[in-house]
């Protein structure tokens, strides 16, 4: 009986309905390798990777070494194979759709033994009508995939010279999977997004978006632009509900009638909003946003409706010529905003494996750690839509990198074209998201080109030199900049990031920049202080992942063992971390110590950093460290590694970017104090400072009050070195808090040397636990405090600080079980001693 209601829904849905989809992914799914006879089960979306290891054929690459053992996949040509169902219900439709968001990369696509469609670019969406390839019932979608590397080859065979980058930037495809200095090199193949099929008759909506027409705090203009394909001459109906997310109450309701031609119709309708509430970004405001649904309907019949939401801000880039040089900073709103953030990667080699709760919990980590904006960097992927929604809501802004990285690109027609279509897709796609703040050509390719010394290297002629040149201005001040201009024209774009190298001074005078002569130069993570720009959009140090996730993935936990050095990808990575060790901390001879110090080191390296682009201020106006996340288990400059375990920097981030800071810098034979806010309000706040010894005495004390200016970097209180004469340096530490209303907004503990040379002595810790609240007290000083257990990371709200004595520290843990007895913890004791 349910079955016979459930067949009668369906039936009465395919009149009732113009259009509907229907996805494929329940299809019975099939994969083999080109040569071959025999088929084994497959999934989609997926990889080829993925379904090798789901059937047992390969190790997982993932572990151990096994990367090595599973580069043969790259140069093989794979065949999927589908099969579905069609009813006679669908085939009386008047266009039967086959949709796939997601090919990697070159692919010839059967149905029925008859050749639909030929793909050629990762970053595509391909759509074909197939309604007079279907047939009653069974229906079989073959999928041939070429080997991209063998593709790649044959494309650099073609030119008479060679362009940078090799035979990855011939193809449409995630260039990191080619391998990077965090990445492991797994070239891969299959369908990683859904494929729908849709049916429909008369009308369909091809797309929908809106644009900002005025905005102001009282009244909000908008333009909803519908883009509408209609088969014949015909009346419709458009239904337009506005209504604001978080209270789910309708805001304004619209219904027209409109006449259709045959062909392409645009609608525009005006939407009014009185008293909006306006988007803005974490730290700002709240990213309030409305639900925008439009239906439309014909001869009394629903057809179809698209949902979006709608972000009301206003976001500019200022670049304007200045004493310095040129500005490079955001308004949001008519606001200047200090920019806090980091640089996104994809969240996994195998991208088909990352859930939507997945991105839910980047971003949402983004935003607890006071980050108002992540860069999706060029080598990677565009982001799932899940991501972009994900920011919309945790009002974390997007830089938006094209996928072009590191290298120089064809200039050829049938690449330029099909950049075309990607990049045209691309900003359609996104254009609705109000986090959307900055579209970028690409990372690193005009520096690249300027100061890596290519031309040299691969000795060009001028007339190579001019045609890889000119190639590069077809793609990214001509193809690029258009796509946006035509379809989000009020984002601002740039060509590339940064324009000027971090060798050259001119690169800290205007636009962005990528600092990286601390770790690519071995610089002193101290001259940070020094290197400071106008926006760091690039910089970064490497720390190893948790403990935990490199025990996850193998068992020889030692930094001469294969498994760990095959989780560093580059080429000096270990012997870096190793000498910058040596300056600041003792050597650990034990590896979970090892992973533990390198936590640290990172952390300090990027505090160095942050604290200079903050104090700054108004001169720096963004800081964006190299990285937030990682695709695999590996050591990197990342701040959350891939198993999602934070890593030291993660929770120092939290403090780095609060509203309100604290920053002690020395300069000669004194100590500033900084006190910094990205609050819109000036507070009167009391500035409490102590002088303190390691065993927790008090040794000298000051007080002043301060007024703390909106959006403000002011020096408020000086220490020197004449104060500090009578005291071992080794023992001694400034603690500073910033006092309002009897709670203090910033700390900041500030040492004289570094961490190597701390006289601290043994702690005695109380450690209890209430329900989800843990807390820590010690009878000494107590630095860098790491809580874990012998089974996992503990998943709380912070964790690698510092403990005065007989202070009480609280934090907050969302496991919900008894840990009190199973939690240990080392500090930076443990190395010094």
């Amino acid at each position: 009986m349910i079955k016979q209601w459930l067949y009668i829904l369906l039936f009465i849905s395919q009149y009732l309905f113009s259009q509907v989809s229907e996805n494929l992914l329940n299809a019975s799914w099939q994969f083999k390798q080109k040569g071959t006879s025999k088929y084994y089960s497959a999934s989609v979306p997926g990889t080829v990777h993925t379904d090798l290891l789901n059937n047992q054929l390969i190790k997982d690459p993932f572990l151990e070494d096994n990367e090595k053992s599973v580069q043969w996949i790259e140069s093989e040509d794979w065949e999927y194979v589908g099969v579905f169902n069609c009813d006679k219900i669908t085939l009386q439709r008047k266009h039967i759709e086959l949709n796939f968001e997601g090919i990697d990369t070159y692919a010839k696509v059967f149905l029925n033994n008859q050749l639909i469609l030929e793909c050629n670019n990762m970053f595509r969406s391909w759509n074909v009508d197939i309604k007079s390839y279907l047939t009653l019932g069974s229906n079989t979608l073959r999928i041939e995939f070429e080997s991209v590397v063998k593709k790649g080859k044959a494309e650099v065979a073609k030119l008479n010279y060679t362009l940078p980058g090799d035979e990855k930037v011939f193809t449409r495809k995630a260039q990191y999977q080619y391998g990077w200095d965090w990445g492991a090199r797994l070239v891969t193949c299959g369908i990683y997004k859904p494929i729908t099929i849709s049916y429909w008759d008369d009308v369909k909506i091809k797309s929908m978006h809106y644009e900002i027409v005025s905005l102001t705090d009282s009244l909000a203009k908008v333009n909803i632009i519908s883009l509408i394909k209609s088969d014949t001459i015909t009346d419709a109906e458009i239904n337009i509900v506005l209504n604001e997310s978080k209270i789910n109450a309708i805001s304004k309701r619209e219904t027209r009638k409109i006449h259709l031609k045959k062909g392409i119709n645009i609608d525009t309708f005006l939407c009014t909003i009185q008293q909006p509430k306006l988007w803005f970004c974490n730290g700002l405001g709240d990213p309030n946003l409305y639900d925008c649904n439009v239906e439309i309907s014909q001869n009394e019949k629903y057809v179809e409706h698209k949902l979006f939401n709608i972000g009301l801000r206003k976001i500019e880039l200022i670049r304007d010529k200045d004493f310095f040089g040129e500005t490079f900073y955001f308004k949001i709103n008519g606001l200047p905003v200090f920019i806090k953030g980091s640089n996104y990667i994809p969240q996994d080699n195998f991208i088909s494996r990352t859930q939507k709760n997945e991105y839910f919990t980047q971003t949402y980590m983004a935003k607890q750690a006071n980050i108002n904006m992540l860069r999706v960097w060029g080598g990677g992927l565009y982001a799932d839509d899940a991501f972009y929604k994900y920011c919309d809501l945790n009002g974390i802004l997007v830089w938006q990198d094209f996928m072009f990285a590191c290298a120089m690109y064809p200039g050829d027609s049938t690449f330029l074209n099909s950049v075309k279509q990607e990049a045209e897709q691309q900003v359609m796609r996104m254009r609705n998201h109000p986090s959307l703040a900055l579209w970028c050509g690409n990372n690193e390719v005009d520096e690249g080109w300027h100061n890596w010394g290519w031309q040299k290297q691969y000795n060009y002629s001028k007339t190579d030199s001019a045609k890889i040149w000119n190639d590069y201005q077809k793609l990214f001040h001509n193809i690029l900049p258009d796509a946006v201009k035509t379809y989000d024209s009020k984002t601002a774009y740039v060509s590339s990031s940064p324009m000027i190298g971090w060798g050259k001074k001119e690169s800290l005078l205007r636009g962005d920049s990528h600092y990286w002569g601390v770790w690519w130069g071995m610089e002193l993570f101290e001259v940070y202080e020094k290197k400071v720009g106008r926006f760091m959009s690039e910089y970064g140090f490497q720390g190893m992942p948790s403990y935990f996730t490199l025990k996850h993935y193998g068992d020889s936990l030692n930094l001469n063992s294969a498994y760990i050095k095959a989780h560093q990808k580059h080429p000096t990575g270990y012997q870096t971390i190793q000498t910058y060790m040596e300056r600041d901390y003792i050597i650990p001879k034990d590896f979970f110590k090892y992973v533990y110090a390198s936590q640290l080191l990172q952390r300090d390296g990027m505090q160095i950093a942050i604290e200079a682009h903050r104090r700054n201020k108004p001169y720096c106006m963004g800081t964006l460290y190299w990285q937030w996340n990682d695709c695999w288990p590996v050591t990197s400059w990342s701040a959350v590694d891939y198993d999602n375990r934070p890593k030291a920097l993660y929770y120092a981030t939290k403090k780095l970017y609060a509203n309100f800071y604290i920053s002690v810098t020395k300069v000669k034979d004194q100590y500033q104090i900084y006190v910094i806010s990205d609050s819109l309000k000036s507070v009167n706040a009391n500035l409490e400072i102590k002088l303190k010894n390691t065993k927790g005495e008090i040794l000298l004390t000051k007080t002043k009050p301060i007024t703390v200016k909106e959006n403000s970097s002011e020096i408020v209180e000086y220490f020197s070195e004449e104060e500090l004469k009578s005291f071992h340096k080794n023992e001694i530490y400034l603690s500073c808090n910033l006092i309002l209303n009897k709670q203090t907004i910033a700390h900041k503990n500030y040492f004289f040397v570094k961490p190597k040379e701390l006289v601290l002595h043994k702690p005695h810790v109380n450690i209890t636990q209430t329900n989800d609240v843990i807390k820590i007290k010690s009878d000494v000083f107590i630095k860098d405090l790491y809580l874990y257990n012998d089974k996992e990371e503990l998943q709380i709200s912070n964790n690698y600080f510092d403990i005065e004595p007989n202070e009480t520290i609280e934090v907050t843990t969302r496991l919900g079980m008894e840990l009190s007895k199973q939690i240990q913890f080392i500090s930076l004791y443990d190395i010094n001693h």
